[in-house]
């Protein structure tokens, strides 16, 4: 295969601007980036809060600025950390009303990325093995609204209860949110055998932060994953936004490119990078 296109594809997870950290583009920013390459959708990510009131101010500037010549969406999400009150029903309705596609469950507030940091404290999802009462409440609004149920950054020992639990409740839109990601920690016989028992996505990104600024390129792993696991369970997103990294478009376009040197085929690239995305967002591609 030549070189890769990014024309159709869709990343569901990409942090901008604003935020507290510094990001490589506003959310303006990455829109044109998108428009540029061709891409269909991304989901902006924040670690404080949600997003899905700005994806809809960019859409909205979108059709200003380019007069509906392009077919790109920008979409939103919720995270449930300690800025939006953790495990919080009402904010969780408001932003599934207001069109977020994705809720993670807690990332930098969990109490496994916490301890993985050294620290005490953080938002628990579980009691006895038990998803908490809240957790209930919101994964009823996530079957509801046919939103995406992302695992955010919590320990394989939660995470294969709550994925249990969330299935028996009729959510099917289950992706386990970097896997490969230390703080997660989740290894691949974990990977293959939570996608063989529940049938649900695992998102493989770009690169992670080892601390200090300092990120580690996951794209050797990636493709070991892909093919133990199949290309079917697999979704392709960067993780990116950060400074260190490559811009957006470029790190997609490299992981992209990584795959189909490494035989990938096309037609599967495009079911992770295009096809299983569009059908968690619910959207035409």
């Amino acid at each position: 295969m030549g070189k890769v296109s990014l024309h159709g594809v869709i990343d569901m997870h990409v942090h901008s601007a604003p935020d507290i950290r510094e990001r490589a583009y506003s959310d303006f920013e990455l829109m044109e980036a998108g428009i540029k390459v061709g891409a269909r959708a991304i989901v902006i990510k924040s670690h404080h809060g949600t997003t899905m009131n700005r994806a809809y101010l960019t859409n909205e500037h979108n059709k200003i600025m380019h007069q509906n010549g392009n077919n790109f969406t920008m979409f939103g999400s919720i995270t449930l950390n300690a800025a939006i009150g953790g495990l919080n029903p009402i904010a969780v309705e408001t932003g599934l009303k207001m069109g977020a596609k994705i809720v993670w469950l807690p990332t930098t507030s969990a109490e496994n990325h916490l301890k993985q940091y050294g620290k005490t404290g953080g938002i628990a999802c579980l009691n006895n093995g038990k998803i908490v009462k809240p957790l209930k409440e919101i994964f009823k609004m996530i079957k509801d609204y046919n939103a995406v149920l992302g695992t955010g950054h919590l320990a394989p020992a939660e995470i294969f209860p709550i994925v249990e639990q969330a299935k028996a409740m009729g959510l099917d839109k289950i992706v386990i949110t970097h896997p490969e990601f230390w703080v997660v920690g989740m290894s691949h016989e974990d990977q293959v055998k939570i996608t063989k028992d529940y049938n649900v996505y695992l998102e493989r990104c770009y690169a992670q932060p080892m601390g200090g600024g300092v990120y580690r390129n996951n794209l050797e792993d990636n493709l070991t994953i892909i093919n133990k696991v199949g290309y079917e369970n697999i979704i392709v997103d960067t993780d990116g936004g950060q400074v260190e990294n490559p811009h957006w478009e470029i790190a997609l376009e490299n992981y992209m490119q990584f795959l189909a040197d490494h035989g990938i085929p096309e037609n599967q690239i495009d079911v992770m990078t295009k096809k299983t995305p569009a059908k968690l967002l619910g959207i035409a591609n």
